[in-house]
């Protein structure tokens, strides 16, 4: 097999922990990627809990922990109360919500049921979530804590099935709740700062729409992503499908060239998910991450992000990014984004006609396809600094599928932060072709 016909994800021998499905991406003499049937990897992660709670409002002291399973919760951990009842969620009947508190990522289930009760202000509004170590196994719960809200609603003080599911998924681990350091050995989770792998783990569709949401400015957040920018998406309630956003911004970035994420001063993707006016003091200090909010409030304090996505706008106030091309559209990202579609078709026409169940869904293939993509800009880079030229042409930027005008400044901007040592010379720059 030729090098460029490589699989893309290659199965690990010996790994009981991983499971192959079928999917190859390629790239052909044109430059174009092409799908055939070959090896993914989809690693069986450990669903672990840490905690589950209930938190409700309170007509007289606002959103508090109703319950919790390890007792005192909210103790441990400051302010979960106003993640899992964000800012704006009365305004909806349902909503879910992801969201970080220190080490641990939770994800609550959230429900309105509308009463003839003054003492309670015409309204019962609870959520029911859970704390675990890895935020990539939490939707596997989504549907438990969906059923669970309205049993609280209904039932309020019968947490007799959650103390159950709780104990159900920490066998052989222990019942506390450390929230400054990981409850699971090294063998599941890193025990430094980077948060776990992305894992080809979405809820089913969740790429799909993210892709055909942004269109070709995937494109852009995907160079934003690249260059570990500060990323905040602004949504009114329901904030659910905007913390999908936050997850699969995130898969954007993902290279897997070993060493590439050591050099220079990078740092890992840090999703947050859901944040509000509580956590300032934290994203603050963060010099990358990718959050999501319900508070308009953030869009007056520009000092604490880089990028800003309203709905389907994406700006800036940085000055370098905004007297760059970084977050402009260009023809070469057009293409890549037909190219992207045409895969996808590409994907479903071989799900129709391929004799087997074991198809890769078209998530799997979008992990695939960004993961490439970012591998071959970082391997190319990265040889070229071992050269003796050490130079990077318009030849060069366009097999990486770059722009060698407008992705000028981005590839200047990817040498810079990745330490990589390279330089970027124009063969013509007022006329690259």
């Amino acid at each position: 097999m030729s090098e460029e016909n490589q699989p893309l994800l290659a199965c690990i021998d010996g790994d009981e922990s991983l499971t192959t499905k079928s999917l190859i991406v390629t790239k052909s003499s044109s430059n174009r990627l092409a799908i055939t049937l070959s090896d993914v990897v989809e690693e069986r992660e450990v669903d672990f809990v840490s905690a589950v709670f209930v938190a409700t409002f309170d007509t007289k002291s606002g959103n508090i922990i109703e319950w919790s399973f390890p007792n005192n919760l909210d103790s441990q951990l400051e302010f979960l109360e106003f993640k899992a009842l964000p800012s704006g969620a009365h305004t909806v009947d349902s909503d879910f919500i992801y969201f970080r508190c220190k080490n641990l990522f939770g994800l609550g289930c959230y429900a309105r049921m509308r009463l003839n009760c003054e003492v309670e202000r015409g309204a019962r509004m609870k959520t029911v979530g859970i704390l675990t170590p890895n935020y990539t196994t939490l939707f596997r719960h989504m549907q438990f804590l969906e059923n669970q809200v309205q049993l609280q609603l209904q039932n309020c003080g019968d947490y007799d099935g959650l103390e159950e599911f709780l104990k159900d998924h920490q066998e052989a681990y222990p019942m506390s709740v450390n929230t400054d350091q990981p409850l699971i050995t090294s063998k599941y989770l890193n025990h430094d700062t980077k948060l776990p792998i992305m894992k080809i783990t979405h809820p089913a569709g969740c790429f799909s729409q993210f892709i055909n949401f942004f269109g070709p400015s995937i494109f852009v957040l995907w160079k934003l992503v690249l260059l570990r920018k500060r990323i905040l998406f602004f949504s009114p309630p329901p904030i659910g499908v905007v913390c999908y956003r936050v997850y699969c911004a995130c898969c954007l970035g993902k290279i897997t060239i070993e060493g590439v994420e050591n050099n220079g001063d990078v740092d890992s993707i840090r999703p947050y998910f859901y944040i509000n006016v509580a956590d300032i003091d934290v994203i603050s200090k963060q010099s990358t991450y990718i959050a999501c909010t319900t508070e308009k409030v953030f869009e007056e304090k520009p000092q604490l992000f880089d990028v800003y996505v309203d709905n389907q706008r994406v700006t800036t106030k940085d000055q370098h990014l905004s007297h760059s091309n970084l977050m402009k559209v260009n023809k070469y990202d057009m293409e890549k984004y037909t190219n992207l579609i045409n895969h996808k078709n590409d994907l479903q026409h071989q799900r129709i006609t391929a004799k087997t169940d074991e198809l890769p869904s078209e998530e799997s293939f979008y992990q695939s396809y960004f993961t490439q993509q970012n591998n071959e800009i970082f391997q190319t880079l990265l040889d070229i600094s071992c050269s003796n030229e050490r130079t990077i042409t318009n030849e060069h930027m366009r097999a990486m599928g770059l722009d060698p005008c407008s992705d000028r400044s981005f590839i200047m901007d990817l040498l810079e932060l990745y330490a990589i040592d390279a330089l970027l010379v124009a063969d013509n720059p007022c006329c690259p072709y």
